[in-house]
């Protein structure tokens, strides 16, 4: 909180701070493949196999060609030091990635989010490499909204006691700065034994938690001489 003089007026400058908590609706998670050979075109071509079946598993589990997009492709040599030789070549690691956006997370969803990647890792195999997941809102600003409100409310509560303990009223708003933030939650993960019957029965499955999202304001109010008293 500060107080100054603005255009001859006396004026107090607060932060408010409020929050929002919203269960996301979008889980992004990343699929990768590793395969080694011998030489690059091999190693390469295994990839590409293993990454195709990955895809072809997402789409056939509902998953939209928009929300499957390649995030990596690489090929890099694997070593090994001999004291006699030094470093040698020993083969070649091919490696492919996917960012996947499951957007059906609900109890009802089926398949469910656990199907779909338990799929995924069964069509790529042992080459299968998961390299994590987040969550998300496809759209914050409903939940950014009432954050924002309880910021302002926040500011006003704050701006009217230091007001009062002044001796002044508040007067018009005569600015208004805004920034705002989302926290990640952190995915809940719950192991369960695979069985015979599919990925399903293999599957690990994702709780989604809450997210929650912040609005900071800072308002400064010009300083009004409070109302005299009058006698009835």
């Amino acid at each position: 909180m500060s107080g100054k003089k603005h255009g001859g007026a006396g004026t107090i400058t607060v932060t408010g701070h409020g929050a929002a908590r919203g269960v996301p609706d979008v889980m992004r998670v990343d699929i990768a493949v590793e395969t080694r050979a011998d030489t690059v075109a091999v190693a390469y071509g295994r990839a590409g196999e293993r990454i195709a079946a990955v895809t072809a598993a997402l789409r056939g589990h509902g998953v939209r060609t928009a929300d499957i997009g390649t995030s990596r492709l690489s090929v890099r040599t694997e070593t090994t030091w001999q004291q006699e030789h030094g470093s040698q070549i020993v083969g070649y690691v091919a490696d492919a990635a996917l960012a996947v956006s499951l957007r059906e997370l609900g109890d009802d969803a089926d398949p469910g989010p656990a199907a779909i990647i338990a799929a995924a890792v069964e069509a790529g195999g042992d080459d299968v490499r998961l390299g994590g997941l987040t969550f998300g809102l496809a759209d914050p600003e409903a939940v950014l909204v009432t954050a924002r409100d309880a910021a302002w409310e926040n500011a006003l509560a704050k701006a009217r006691r230091y007001a009062e303990k002044a001796g002044r009223a508040l007067g018009p708003v005569r600015d208004i700065v805004e920034g705002s933030g989302a926290g990640a939650p952190v995915p809940q993960l719950k192991m369960v034994a695979a069985a015979p019957g599919g990925a399903e029965s293999g599957s690990v499955p994702v709780e989604r938690g809450e997210q929650e999202i912040s609005a900071h304001l800072q308002v400064t109010w010009e300083l009004a001489a409070p109302a005299p008293d009058r006698d009835v």
